[in-house]
């Protein structure tokens, strides 16, 4: 169990925040917060990785998560080339139905005029394809290939290459897929306006605007560019310590979350660590960079690919349920003088600890997808200032986003956690028999924590 987190913050918010009367800050209400989208019932999404590790860059382990924090190992050591290194994996799926990764070959001290592809039907088993020699005129090394399909559905892939006139100096190239069978490529072009001495480059496209991700050489630092074409020229506007990530920053690899804001995760290397950072603004401002959980200082260079899968985190609404503690199996949610707490509940407990243990499920009052809990007096569960409380509804909207919550996938079977909608990466867990609302740290402490397994009411 862990002790009571800082509120969570974006530090573009924080002279706004000193602004604001205490009870907003309290509820969580901060100007331009993002809320935590919930999936249509049964269904969910699911965000996987394919990491090669700190401690060995000879193979992958693949991960998931469904909040893309929380990211939870799937197969050690998935995949190991027949030859040579895998770093730098990039993975997607391709409209063949198969998962794809191209990586780079050979670790940093080695000339590398190639890159990697596999492929698997269920991100598990893979198989090597071959090794692709990239055919640019005295290459020195090839690195970082990262898959981008653009708005017409072209395969592309970037790759950061040097030539052996200068072999630490990166440019990135175009590769286009001239095949579905992602087997023949077009010849490399060099992506004009981010030029060289960048590495590690990242695109995604909104509308019609191309947005790079790329780190600086030199500085370390990732800037940011757009262009209006695939292969520019591109405008590099941020440099230096832009968003507030800081120096020593490789990797970016960018993801769309259900709730419409991006998550940029990047490999800090020169700490050890892995961080994500969130913009809701199209990328001008950026949350505060948190250690990912779990997996920070074990996985390296990564990319996230998102899909929507059934078979979600299910729970029937207009129903009334008890909620039972996954690791204090004894203990249920109970209203105690309007605050939420887990004490021991049996068939001999009285008729008003019963009632007091039963609630009522209903859509969630700012997402009809997610889920409020109301108690037999008419009163939702809410956090407020990190505990869970039952509250009358004041209708407003404040309080419908502090009322609802997303059902992620508890630790055993039939079991939910409760994310906040507010607070996205927050879930509902006990402590020290209170139930209260905490960050995620990703360890299975507090995945038993937070998980509730919705049971037969007692009363």
């Amino acid at each position: 169990m862990t002790t009571r987190p800082p509120a969570p913050s974006r530090r573009t918010l924080l002279r706004a925040m000193a602004a604001l009367p205490a009870s907003a800050v309290l509820l969580g209400e901060l100007p331009g917060a993002a809320y935590a989208a919930a999936p249509a019932s049964g269904n969910a999404t699911r965000y996987t990785i394919v990491p090669f590790l700190n401690s060995n860059d000879g193979t992958v382990n693949v991960y998931q998560s469904d909040d893309a924090i929380d990211f939870r190992l799937v197969q050690s050591s998935a995949y190991t080339p027949p030859s040579n290194r895998i770093r730098d994996a990039s993975v997607f799926k391709h409209t063949d139905g198969y998962y794809y990764v191209t990586y780079t070959t050979h670790t940093w001290q080695d000339t590398s005029t190639t890159i990697g592809f596999a492929r698997s039907s269920d991100r598990v088993n893979w198989t090597f394809l071959y090794d692709y020699t990239v055919p640019i005129t005295s290459l020195s090394r090839a690195w970082a290939p990262e898959w981008f399909v653009d708005s017409d559905g072209s395969v592309n892939i970037i790759v950061s290459c040097s030539v052996t006139s200068d072999e630490w100096i990166f440019t990135p190239y175009l590769l286009k897929a001239t095949n579905t069978a992602l087997t023949a490529w077009s010849s490399p072009v060099a992506l004009s306006g981010i030029g060289s001495n960048h590495i590690d480059t990242f695109l995604v496209k909104i509308g019609s605007t191309y947005h790079a991700f790329t780190k600086n050489e030199t500085t370390k630092y990732i800037e940011y560019a757009t262009a209006s074409a695939l292969t520019g020229p591109y405008t590099i506007s941020k440099t230096g310590d832009w968003a507030g990530w800081g120096s020593y920053r490789e990797g970016p690899a960018l993801v769309q979350l259900d709730n419409g804001g991006w998550r940029l995760f990047f490999d800090g290397y020169g700490d050890g660590t892995y961080y994500y950072s969130d913009s809701y603004d199209t990328f001008a401002t950026w949350s505060t960079p948190v250690a990912l959980p779990v997996i920070s200082g074990t996985a390296r260079h990564f990319t996230v690919i998102k899909e929507t899968v059934s078979g979600g985190p299910s729970l029937a609404k207009n129903v009334t349920r008890s909620f039972q503690s996954v690791n204090y199996t004894t203990r249920y949610w109970q209203t105690q003088s309007s605050l939420l707490n887990l004490p021991v509940v049996t068939s001999s407990s009285t008729s008003t600890e019963k009632t007091a243990s039963t609630f009522t499920v209903v859509a969630g009052l700012a997402d009809s997808n997610g889920y409020s809990f109301r108690d037999s007096s008419g009163n939702y569960l809410r956090h407020y200032n990190y505990r869970a409380r039952f509250d009358a509804n004041d209708s407003t909207t404040t309080f419908a986003k502090d009322a609802t919550f997303v059902a992620r996938t508890g630790t055993a079977t039939g079991s939910l956690r409760f994310e906040s909608y507010n607070y996205p990466g927050y879930y509902l867990r006990h402590y020290s028999y209170q139930l209260r609302l905490d960050r995620s740290d990703g360890t299975d402490t507090f995945r038993q924590d937070s998980s509730f397994t919705p049971v037969t009411a007692w009363a």
